[in-house]
């Protein structure tokens, strides 16, 4: 069999539209797809595909470093190690200090892979039950008492339905969510634009008990997230970070003792 008629491999393909293939590849490649146009409809999607990640990613790649990051390689280039470790703790202690005097209970800090777990569980939640027209929750709000008493007892922790009703959000109800290895409740409010938040509550933790907020942005939309004893909490919402930081700080002083 010549090499004209051998048949072309996957990573051929992908070769062939990146231009890496020698010549004689390069014209074998093509015979082929002269003769099998489902693998010329391939090539197409997988240059469509390029020139769009191009269209995405080119202007990043081409904006020049900001000064302050210039500022920063040169002083890391001119530090010992050690240098740069007190550094950073330093700026560490002030940020969370400076963070605890202007946002009040509890400061905000960046969220940490080993965190991920309880704003992704809740956002998905949100996401899944926040557009739910007949059926948002399992318990509404007219059985507020009930809803806290059974959330409690599954979760095995006193729970509180903060009132939001100064910031414009009612309860609406709430459900039990399924967990780790243990359950998790969520409470849903809306105000009277029709625009949802809910606050999942999570006893499914992996030791970690630092309190301070923490942000994140899970499908598309915000979360605020901390850990009060031995409960996780997060707040979720589609709006801008300073509002939510808002809710966040309401809560967060109603359910802690």
């Amino acid at each position: 069999m010549s090499e004209e008629q051998a048949a072309v491999s996957e990573a051929e393909l992908h070769a062939h539209v990146d231009g890496t293939l020698s010549p004689p590849r390069r014209a074998a490649v093509e015979a082929w797809l002269r003769a099998h146009p489902e693998d010329q409809e391939r090539i197409a999607a997988y240059r469509a595909q390029n020139e769009a990640l191009r269209a995405l990613f080119d202007p990043v790649l081409d904006e020049p470093v900001p000064a302050r990051l210039q500022a920063a390689a040169r002083r890391s280039r001119a530090r010992s190690w050690p240098g740069q470790l007190a550094a950073v703790a330093a700026s560490l202690i002030v940020g969370v200090a400076v963070g605890w005097v202007l946002r009040g209970p509890a400061p905000v800090l960046p969220v940490l892979t080993a965190d991920a777990t309880l704003p992704r569980r809740a956002a998905l939640a949100h996401a899944v039950y926040t557009p739910e027209v007949l059926h948002p929750v399992e318990v509404g709000a007219d059985e507020e008492a009930h809803l806290v008493k059974w959330l409690s007892k599954r979760l095995d922790q006193p729970l509180k339905a903060p009132d939001l009703s100064g910031l414009g959000f009612r309860l609406v109800g709430g459900r039990l969510l399924p967990g780790g290895e243990k359950p998790a409740g969520q409470f849903m409010y809306e105000n009277t634009l029709g625009r949802r938040l809910t606050l999942y509550v999570s006893s499914d933790l992996d030791g970690n008990r630092e309190t301070a907020f923490r942000f994140a942005q899970e499908r598309g939309a915000s979360v605020f997230y901390w850990i009060d004893g031995p409960l996780g909490y997060a707040l979720v919402a589609d709006m801008d970070r300073g509002p939510l930081l808002q809710v966040a700080e309401t809560v967060y002083r109603q359910i802690s003792p």
